[in-house]
């Protein structure tokens, strides 16, 4: 009787084993590339802030490069 305990302890231990290593999972994911972007040294803004008579308040920046690129973004918020 002994040894059935024993055989039956042995069993559930091997069972319960396997049971662990089922459930392992190992997930590997590859890492985006970095962009690097890189900006010119000589580039010029001018921020021109504004109030309208609604009471609204208009911001214009304005970006230029050495290239002569001119970008300009305008943004108004009204409370």
């Amino acid at each position: 009787m002994r040894q059935s305990i024993l055989t039956t302890a042995a069993l559930l231990t091997l069972f319960g084993a396997s049971a662990v290593q089922a459930q392992t999972t190992i997930i590997e994911r590859e890492t985006p590339e970095r962009i690097i972007v890189e900006r010119p040294e000589s580039e010029t803004r001018t921020v021109e802030t504004r109030e309208t008579r609604d009471g609204c308040r208009v911001k214009s920046v304005t970006r230029e490069n050495e290239e002569g690129d001119r970008k300009t973004v305008t943004r108004e918020s009204c409370d």
